[in-house]
C-alpha cells in the first residue's frame, strides 16, 4: 500500500502564491508518477498537473504557465507551486500516485483520475480577497 499526505493549505488573495506538497510513503514502486487534482464545491475533480519519478511533467491548460510541479525523489515529496492564483483555482487539492503508467506522456492521461491508484485526503486552497 501507498500512503499520500498533502500539506500547505491556506488562504491567499487573487494574484498571490501558495505551495502545496505531497509526501508519499509505503510500498512505492520504482517508476511512478504523482498527479495533482482539485475539486471545488459542486464540481467534479479535475486534473491539474503531474510529474514522474524521472522528472517528466505535464499540466492542464488552465494552470500552464502559472503552476510548477517539482519533486524530491529522495524524500518521495512532490510540490506544486501555484502563482498568479485566481478565484477559480480554489478547492481541495489532492495528490495521487500512478504506478506503471506513463501518465506524463500527454495531458489527457496526466489529468485523468482513473489512471491513478492511490489518493491523499486533500488540502484546502482558498483564493479570496
Amino acid at each position: 500500500q501507498v500512503q499520500l499526505v498533502e500539506s500547505g493549505a491556506g488562504l491567499v488573495q487573487p494574484g498571490g502564491s501558495l505551495k502545496v506538497s505531497c509526501v508519499a510513503s509505503g510500498l512505492i514502486p520504482g517508476n511512478y508518477a504523482i498527479g495533482w487534482f482539485r475539486q471545488a464545491p459542486g464540481k467534479e475533480r479535475a486534473g491539474v498537473s503531474c510529474i514522474s519519478s524521472s522528472g517528466d511533467t505535464n499540466y492542464a491548460d488552465a494552470v500552464r504557465g502559472r503552476f510548477t510541479v517539482s519533486r524530491d525523489n529522495a524524500e518521495y515529496t512532490v510540490h506544486l507551486q501555484m502563482n498568479s492564483l485566481k478565484p477559480e483555482d480554489a478547492g481541495v487539492y489532492y495528490c495521487a500516485l500512478s504506478a506503471g503508467i506513463r501518465v506524463t506522456t500527454n495531458q489527457a492521461m496526466c489529468t485523468k483520475a482513473a489512471f491513478y491508484d492511490y489518493w491523499g485526503q486533500g488540502t484546502q486552497v482558498t483564493v479570496s480577497s
